[in-house]
Parts: structure tokens; C-alpha cells; sequence
């Protein structure tokens, strides 16, 4: 049984410092629309660091597209480039500054990867979004509970296709 359709959302933008910024609005938005609060900080956090590394590295071109996309129970953020060369995982040292963007996605992420898509890369991440449905997240005065959080520490971490 399918307890809530797909819902998706596409952002077109040249990854240039102050977009960024720009796009961390909008895919807050998105995701409150959806009633996906607690998403909000990790997906913003993921798609600042890929939209930061498709910026420093990416070549001929700084446009790409991000995609958001819920199915079922699972929110899948995606990042397309036209640079077909894909991300290395980097252990960066303790006094690195930099390197460190595929080890946050990996941590902060229940699965992600990177694979070829024509002309470029696809670079996604995904996280459980686990939602109640939207009449059962008010509360009698009209407030919105809290989204219910998942115990820390139980179930397995999928871990998918790392690259490098």
C-alpha cells in the first residue's frame, strides 16, 4: 500500500557562491510544503556541500540542476552537473580545511553515491522521511506537532557505491 505519492521538485542554477544560498531557501520551503521540517537542516546542509563542490570542481560549466524527490517513505536529493569526472571520498587530515564534503554527505546521509549521466555526473544523497499525514499534524489550536524522531543507534546505515 501507498500511504503518500511521489512528490518532486527541480532547481536549475549556475553554482556560484551567492545562489547557494538562494537554493538553501527554496529547498527549505519545498520541504515544509511537504510538511518535512526535520529534513530541512540535513538536506540544506547536503546540498550546500555538493552545490560548494560542483562550484570548486565542475568543469566547462558551474550549471547544474537539483532535484528533490519523495517516494514512499524516503527523500532522494540529487545534484547534476555536466563534468562527467566523479568525486573522489577524501580522508582529509585533522588540519585540512578543506575535503571534507563526501565524508558530511556519508555522515549525515542514510545512502548515497555518484554515477555517470550523460554529458555530466549525478551526485544524490537520501534521507527516511518519515511524515505523519497533514491532518494528523495539528494540534487542536492549528500548531504543528514536532515530526516524531527515530532512535539514534538502531538500524543499519546503508551505505551505497562509494566512489573513490
Amino acid at each position: 500500500m501507498i500511504r503518500q505519492p511521489s512528490r518532486h521538485c527541480t532547481v536549475e542554477l549556475q553554482a556560484l557562491p551567492a545562489r547557494i544560498g538562494d537554493v538553501r531557501r527554496i529547498v527549505t520551503a519545498q520541504l515544509r510544503h511537504w510538511h518535512l521540517d526535520a529534513l530541512t537542516d540535513p538536506t540544506a546542509l547536503g546540498v550546500t556541500e555538493l552545490l560548494a563542490n560542483v562550484h570548486r570542481h565542475a568543469r566547462p560549466s558551474k550549471q547544474c540542476t537539483v532535484e528533490l524527490c519523495v517516494l514512499l517513505d524516503q527523500l532522494t536529493v540529487s545534484v547534476h552537473d555536466l563534468d562527467p569526472r566523479l568525486p573522489q571520498l577524501r580522508t582529509a587530515g585533522s588540519w585540512e580545511t578543506s575535503g571534507r564534503g563526501l565524508a558530511l554527505i556519508a555522515a549525515l546521509s542514510e545512502s548515497w553515491g555518484a554515477r555517470p549521466h550523460a554529458p555530466g555526473k549525478v551526485v544524490w544523497f537520501t534521507l527516511p522521511a518519515l511524515t505523519l499525514a497533514p491532518a494528523e499534524t495539528r494540534t487542536p489550536h492549528g500548531h504543528r506537532d514536532a515530526a516524531p524522531q527515530a532512535e539514534a543507534g538502531t538500524g543499519p546505515r546503508a551505505r551505497s557505491a562509494r566512489v573513490g
